[in-house]
């Protein structure tokens, strides 16, 4: 059952990390739709990691790792600037601190829980039949 649970967890991990990637390739796409499938990525790789934990820690670790994230673009020393300017770099450690990125955080731990706790109420209910 839990090697069942990190496959679906990695697979939607995955697929929020290409929809990330288009939501920054297509203009027409709203920037901040990145930050919250960021935070959305973050959180199913937590749970796809740590699979029997309570609410609050499936809520607080991922919204504790992207908020220490956007905090750590108000550190400029050179070295950590040269990976922010590699792709990889870039998409993982964000370019520079706003807050509205905090919110955007937040939608979307808050949105990808809400998906968590439907997915697995489906998956429950599987189960029973």
């Amino acid at each position: 059952m839990i090697r069942n649970r990190r496959a679906t967890y990695f697979i939607i991990t995955i697929l929020v990390i290409i929809l990330g990637i288009l939501s920054r390739k297509i203009n027409a796409i709203p920037l901040f739709l990145g930050d919250v499938l960021y935070a959305m990525m973050t959180y199913f790789g937590c749970r796809m990691l740590f699979t029997n934990n309570s609410n609050r820690v499936k809520v607080f670790l991922p919204l504790l790792l992207c908020y220490l994230i956007e905090w750590q673009q108000c550190y400029n020393a050179p070295w950590i600037i040269s990976i922010r300017h590699t792709t990889l770099g870039h998409y993982v450690l964000g370019q520079g601190f706003l807050w509205s990125d905090l919110l955007c955080y937040t939608v979307g731990v808050a949105a990808a829980f809400c998906i968590d706790a439907f997915l697995l109420n489906i998956s429950n209910l599987k189960s029973e039949i």
